[in-house]
């Protein structure tokens, strides 16, 4: 049986360190079956969020603090990376509380118009401002024995800050041209991407909002979850068919090994490219799934797991022919098994580039140039082993594969 780890085939003892197994190790067996291997600092639980899926300690902690809080009317502030989920814990939130029954009323607080913001959140009374033609009612009223969630709220407009303090203290806010206060019975729920203690920001609001705070693990930081968040992704998406859609385990290792700088909003929209797949049509390559591809520093054949530095590297843009290294394309053949098409995929170019390349690379040798005797010799050297004795001689497989056959 063939044994992969994070991809590579390991074919002598392997010792794996504490910081590979935090960072999640990939074991395939056979090139069908995948194991996450990572630290478990907790046992299993059921305590299920909606939305929030995931099987490793930091989904079950990040789950608990939900539950946690939901069922206080304290203000909640939810730290994590673009596409984490913010917003699906502030759901989580909300319809764990007793306001579940009302909705949850969210804004956008980048996409607030500055000088309207005051309006928008707090309401106005008719007149209020040129063209106010009616009394308007703001979020607030809206969330009224509810929750109103405010997302990116690091980019609240500095003059509303105050206001928005003024609420969290004492409950009270004033509509825009009106007379008189109004009593605010809605609960707060702050999100943002954005290191609130050097943005700028009003720092007694952030003490407020930051009542109990969330921090979102990113996904590179929960690679054991992947897996199942493929599964439900391809189970639920709109453009699910309803036919079973088979992935082969080599990609999905891909998949978990991959960093995700979007994270799980990344990861759906990779997902929902594999559903947009004809039937009978090739899966396309990883790289464009995920818009991007890699360059050398992602490729590691010693077995070991690619640091953080190499696997954010690995993002990039599609570069010309002349710009990939010869190193770059010998790791692609090697991390492909000597497959000329898989190299190809890799390395984000189409299979006539890839001979091109081939033809004029200093170290990878033309079948037809490799005497009979020496490709015997390297046959029983490898135990048979074809994809080993191509890497051996540093010829493709395939037109090895053919001139075996013919021998």
């Amino acid at each position: 049986m063939v044994l992969e780890i994070n991809g590579n085939d390991i074919r002598e003892t392997t010792f794996l360190s504490h910081e590979q197994i935090t960072a999640g190790v990939v074991l395939g067996l056979g090139r069908t079956v995948l194991l996450c291997l990572h630290w478990m600092h907790c046992l299993p639980k059921d305590n299920p969020v909606d939305g929030w899926l995931g099987i490793g300690s930091a989904a079950i902690a990040t789950r608990d603090q939900i539950r946690q809080v939901a069922g206080t009317d304290v203000s909640v502030l939810l730290l994590g990376e673009t596409g984490t989920g913010k917003e699906v814990a502030a759901r989580g939130i909300h319809g764990l509380s007793r306001r579940a029954a009302a909705r949850l009323v969210s804004v956008n607080m980048a996409a607030l118009n500055e000088s309207l913001a005051t309006a928008d959140l707090f309401g106005a009374s008719r007149g209020a401002y040129t063209g106010s033609q009616t009394a308007r009612t703001g979020l607030f009223a809206e969330a009224q024995d509810a929750t109103l969630f405010l997302d990116e709220v690091g980019n609240t407009p500095t003059a509303v800050q105050p206001m928005l303090l003024r609420v969290l203290e004492t409950g009270d806010y004033r509509p825009l041209g009106a007379s008189r206060d109004v009593q605010s019975s809605a609960r707060l729920i702050a999100a943002t991407d954005q290191n609130l203690y050097d943005a700028g920001f009003n720092q007694a609001l952030l003490r407020r909002l930051a009542s109990f705070t969330i921090h979102l693990p990113p996904l590179r930081a929960r690679r054991e979850d992947i897996g199942t968040l493929i599964a439900h992704l391809l189970a639920t998406s709109k453009l699910s068919t309803g036919a079973e859609l088979q992935l082969p385990a080599p990609l999905i290792g891909q998949f978990i090994l991959h960093d995700w700088p979007g994270n799980v909003r990344q990861l759906t929209h990779a997902v929902n490219r594999l559903l947009l797949t004809m039937p009978g049509e090739p899966l396309p390559d990883f790289y464009s799934l995920v818009d991007a591809r890699p360059n050398a520093a992602w490729f590691n054949t010693s077995g070991n797991a690619p640091s953080s530095s190499a696997r954010a590297s690995a993002v990039s843009v599609r570069r010309r022919l002349s710009d990939l290294t010869e190193a770059e394309i010998l790791a692609a053949m090697e991390k492909s098994e000597w497959a000329i098409q898989g190299a190809a995929q890799a390395l984000g170019i189409s299979r006539p580039s890839m001979y091109k390349l081939l033809e004029s690379h200093s170290q990878i040798r033309n079948l037809e140039r490799i005497s009979p005797e020496e490709i015997r010799q390297a046959m029983i050297d490898c135990n048979g082993d074809v994809e080993r004795c191509a890497s051996s001689l540093k010829t493709p497989a395939e037109p090895l594969k053919r001139l075996l056959r013919l021998l």
